[in-house]
């Protein structure tokens, strides 16, 4: 499998289809993220975004060189034409539904390969048997590089890499200061066992945490004020990114924006380090208790 690190952050494109951007906009949107040293970016099948993509990257291809493409496949929802379903959302590992994916996300993003590869959503008829021929053989091809997935439990992924002869490069869970499932249920320790580092969607609660109404959501954003007030920091989001990176396996942050201003100003939470309170403070304000 091909070494390869992602940057600090990630940008996310589930709602790139919204964004209304043309392929010149997208492409200095993309090329400034970089220069920001956000250069890995995070796709779905799913998302429409691949071909929206394709076409920026296009008008610069060596700019290609300096990126890392993730993409996810094994959704197939109704309406999605070749790629879709015909009367039941499902998902499908199978061989067959995967390497065709791959092939239309090649095309779409006009690229020879994927840097990393994620199985999108546990597919509870998956075979890890034909599921490793299928990387093996992608991976033989030169059409992906590394491959990992996308929301699978813990007992999910060791089952997958029972039958791998490489690791799987990483997990993509949700994780906010809103939701901490992924921290308390074994995610994170078997990613710490398998030296697997964690990409996290729904940093921001879905931006629960920009117009907060519940008590949580109230107590979570006021201890990220203080938070961000002792350590200096510019903006609450980029304490929230820090607040996940400061996790010991070392999780890569999504970011789901389409403004430049606000990837800038998450790329501050890489020099921002909590103390043990500092990060507790955050964890009780979500947990309503106090560490017993």
């Amino acid at each position: 499998m091909t070494e390869m690190t992602l940057s600090p952050l990630v940008l996310g494109f589930w709602r790139l289809s919204q964004w209304g951007y043309g392929p010149q906009e997208l492409l200095a949107f993309v090329e400034q993220s970089v220069e920001l040293g956000v250069s890995s970016m995070d796709h779905a099948m799913v998302y429409r975004s691949e071909a929206l993509f394709g076409e920026a990257l296009a008008l610069r291809p060596s700019l290609r060189d300096e990126l890392q493409i993730i993409t996810k496949c094994g959704i197939r929802p109704c309406g999605f034409g070749a790629l879709g379903a015909n009367a039941v959302n499902h998902y499908d590992f199978s061989q067959a539904s995967t390497v065709q994916s791959v092939e239309a996300s090649l095309r779409d993003l006009k690229t020879d390969r994927i840097d990393l590869l994620l199985l999108h959503r546990p597919d509870f008829l998956m075979d890890i048997a034909e599921v490793a021929q299928t990387f093996e053989q992608l991976h033989a091809e030169g059409k992906v590089l590394n491959f990992g997935v996308s929301n699978f439990t813990t007992s999910q992924l060791d089952a997958l890499q029972s039958a791998l002869p490489r690791a799987l490069m990483t997990n993509q869970v949700e994780c906010s200061p809103l939701n901490m499932t992924a921290i308390a249920d074994g995610t994170f320790d078997q990613a710490q066992r398998l030296g697997m580092r964690p990409m996290l969607w729904s940093c921001l609660a879905g931006g629960q945490l920009s117009s907060p109404t519940t008590s949580q959501q109230l107590n979570v954003v006021e201890a990220l004020h203080i938070v961000a007030k002792e350590l200096g920091a510019s903006t609450v989001e980029a304490v929230i990114y820090a607040w996940l990176m400061a996790l010991p396996c070392k999780p890569y942050p999504i970011l789901g924006t389409s403004k430049i201003e606000r990837v800038q100003a998450a790329t501050e939470a890489v020099k921002l380090q909590l103390s043990r309170e500092q990060w507790y403070r955050i964890w009780e304000a979500s947990n309503g208790a106090s560490v017993p």
